[in-house]
């Protein structure tokens, strides 16, 4: 099935290594919930090609109440919430955080065991963004500062991450990229352009 992510304009997704888990309260775990983050602040990305990205505090505060969907491995025929039904996205002061209740499916039941065996444990979500600030030092990859997100998609288990998804990201670079930054396109970089030149 065809990532449904990659038919929405501008919108981008990142995985991140934070565990997700079941809900923990007076010492004893909740299976029936899991929750994890789905993203932390000002936590450098890897390299994308020259730049890094972070996400500064209170970047999701416009979209926690967005018709946003708890998903397996980003496909929408494997649901396993949706905000405000039983699921939930709240921002503190590490991230983005989902909870959500599992439902009665064979799916959900196969989850638990997974992520009770660790064998699940890593986390995604998809995003467009509404602000950005880039920083661009001499001889030092440049630095994208995500401030604020326009729309937040689906906050999600994963089994592998996916790929680094940095071309819209790579687009935001070429936009913002003072002239002394030129240098900074590596190999990979250039690699991204052609892929996007391509893709235009």
């Amino acid at each position: 099935m065809k990532d449904y992510i990659k038919n929405i304009p501008d919108a981008e997704r990142r995985f991140i290594t934070e565990p997700v888990g079941f809900e923990t309260r007076d010492g004893k775990e909740d299976e029936n919930i899991i929750e994890g983050y789905a993203a932390v602040f000002n936590k450098d990305s890897e390299d994308f090609g020259g730049w890094h990205e972070r996400i500064a505090p209170g970047a999701f505060s416009d979209v926690l109440n967005d018709d946003a969907v708890v998903l397996f491995n980003h496909d929408m025929n494997l649901v396993l919430g949706r905000n405000k039904v039983n699921a939930t996205f709240t921002q503190d002061s590490v991230g983005l955080k989902y909870r959500t209740v599992l439902p009665d499916t064979s799916l959900a039941r196969d989850l638990r065991t997974l992520i009770k065996d660790k064998i699940i444990h890593q986390s995604s979500f998809a995003f467009t963004v509404a602000s950005q600030e880039w920083k661009h030092t001499e001889n030092q990859p440049s630095v994208r500062t995500i401030t604020k997100i326009k729309r937040l998609y689906d906050g999600s288990p994963v089994t592998t991450p996916a790929y680094k998804d940095a071309t819209v990201g790579a687009r935001s670079f070429e936009a913002a990229k003072p002239k002394e930054a030129e240098p900074l396109l590596t190999a990979d970089m250039m690699e991204l352009k052609l892929i996007i030149n391509k893709n235009v």
